[in-house]
């Protein structure tokens, strides 16, 4: 296993990047890594990662999944067309990688899913607008996100209107609140890919999401010493869960 940090690339907002990106890499530094800043007016180097990070942000273009365009809505096409190209080429290099809020949704689409525009007009959802961890989503049991977190259930923040409607290719429900909104997907095969609908990176206080990007970090060592990624992830998970049984009480 190389001694080497990985070195995880986070796409962010031209507006928000500057305050939203050192939490992300205080995130990613206590995971293990090291981030790098991507956004759509700097240069992308997808062969100086070993990882990636879709982050949160405006909504993403209807026109990309068949939708039709809303007004009002706050768009960012030149962001669109950076993080489906970082995608498409990450999954070319085997890249892991951990969407968050508009990031789930924008790995969903790139694999051929759609999107509700307005989530909460479908579901029997309650609707939640914070960074505090209040709203409650049900994690699938044999899931990734289950082995990863160690929760069947997850208290998490709510910033988002879409949400993932139709599946893409290859990926599978890993969590719904309690309205049946899909809150979390994740690939099926490696490179491991999961996609959460909240924002972990304002919760690293709490272990559970702490560890979304402990898993990506696991992957992104294992693609480096050439192992398989998903099975890295369920390792250091079994190791993780193993750990707090040995806890004292």
């Amino acid at each position: 296993m190389s001694t080497r940090h990985p070195v995880i690339g986070v796409t962010v907002s031209r507006r928000s990047g500057w305050r939203i990106f050192p939490i992300m890499a205080l995130n990613i530094w206590l995971a293990g890594g090291r981030a790098i800043r991507w956004q759509s007016d700097r240069e992308i180097d997808l062969d100086a990662v070993d990882g990636v990070v879709i982050g949160g942000g405006d909504d993403i273009a209807p026109t990309l999944y068949g939708g039709e365009l809303r007004v009002g809505v706050r768009l960012d096409p030149d962001r669109d067309e950076l993080e489906s190209s970082v995608l498409k080429e990450a999954f070319e290099r085997n890249l892991p990688i951990l969407g968050i809020c508009r990031g789930s949704q924008m790995l969903n689409v790139v694999l051929g899913g759609d999107l509700h525009q307005d989530a909460y007009d479908v579901y029997d959802s309650r609707y939640y607008r914070t960074i505090l961890p209040k709203k409650r989503v049900d994690v699938e049991e044999g899931s990734l996100l289950s082995r990863v977190t160690g929760k069947d259930c997850l208290k998490v923040n709510a910033l988002h209107s879409q949400a993932v409607h139709k599946l893409g290719r290859g990926l599978r429900v890993a969590a719904r609140d309690e309205g049946g909104m899909i809150q979390a997907i994740e690939r099926i095969r490696d490179p491991m890919a999961i996609g959460v609908q909240w924002h972990p990176e304002h919760i690293f206080y709490r272990r559970a999401h702490r560890r979304l990007f402990k898993a990506l970090i696991e992957a992104a060592l294992a693609r480096m010493a050439s192992r398989g990624q998903l099975a890295a992830a369920h390792e250091e998970a079994a190791q993780a869960e193993q750990q707090r049984a040995n806890l004292p009480l």
